[in-house]
């Protein structure tokens, strides 16, 4: 899981904002300081933070929750601003044909019998889809997303629409594999989790981490293609193995490290076409 930063398209905050904070901050600073005591010399803080919130056009505290007042400027072509969310990346090669393969992914409501967190994909038409995934604490959060560039046997480039409980987007390559082995699927998913970064932070620290997520999930998809069938345990979704995750892992991130001049950049958003 990588959390986006991108210092050359960092500001966050409208322009009215920043104004408000540059004087509100001038004025609370000069306060401070004409006081002379501890509690002056913190307001005087305050104040020079917010004047810089100001100058900088960057609010860490939007950055945090996942917010931004300004209008979007690059990257409005998809859901999530650059500046915003959590980006992951994986691949896996799958032992079939890229045909049979992509002909399974496409259809929809084929991914949660592999993916854990979806509850259901329905195919509206039109290259529109309604989501519904589970949420912390037992909720559960839906959103439509629509297709935005679709090759077949190739690529399948999404993002969600407006008002979408999770702004996502994203993009699903497939690419014959070396060697004959197969097929190569690899997803490129940037999103902005409920809470913004730090929703996707305490996500992680309750084991919620969602590259761990992404790559059991495209474990789950290699044994269904493969084998036909999800390895279970008494009927329940297996745990995978420590091992078996860091070997996954390993594959992706290898893969990932040899097409990154022709990928686009970790801040940039998820690519539609290569």
């Amino acid at each position: 899981m990588e959390i986006i930063r991108h210092s050359r398209h960092n500001e966050n905050i409208s322009k009215a904002e920043r104004v408000a904070s540059v004087v509100g901050g001038g004025v609370l600073a000069w306060y401070g300081l004409r006081r002379k005591s501890p509690a002056g010399y913190a307001l005087a803080a305050i104040g020079g933070d917010l004047m810089r919130r100001g100058a900088t056009g960057h609010s860490f505290f939007y950055e945090a929750i996942g917010v931004r007042t300004r209008p979007p400027g690059q990257g409005a072509n998809v859901s999530v601003p650059y500046e915003l969310g959590v980006r992951v990346d994986r691949v896996v090669t799958v032992n079939k044909p890229r045909e049979e393969v992509y002909r399974f992914w496409r259809q929809f409501d084929n991914l949660p019998r592999f993916m854990r967190h979806l509850e259901a994909v329905k195919d509206l038409g039109f290259g529109r889809s309604h989501w519904v995934a589970k949420g912390p604490a037992g909720r559960t959060v839906e959103w439509d997303a629509e297709i935005l560039i679709e090759k077949e046997n190739e690529l399948i480039s999404w993002r969600s629409l407006e008002g979408s409980g999770v702004q996502n987007a994203g993009s699903v390559h497939f690419r014959d594999a070396h060697g004959g082995r197969g097929t190569e699927v690899a997803i490129e998913l940037q999103y902005n989790p409920p809470g913004g970064l730090v929703g996707a932070t305490v996500a992680k620290l309750f084991g919620e981490e969602p590259t761990k997520q992404i790559a059991e999930d495209l474990h789950r998809f290699k044994a269904l293609m493969e084998a036909g069938e999800v390895p279970t345990t008494c009927g329940q979704p297996q745990v995978l193995k420590d091992a078996d995750v860091k070997a996954e892992r390993k594959q992706s991130d290898e893969q990932v490290r040899r097409e990154s001049e022709h990928s686009f950049p970790a801040s940039d958003a998820p690519s539609s076409n290569r």
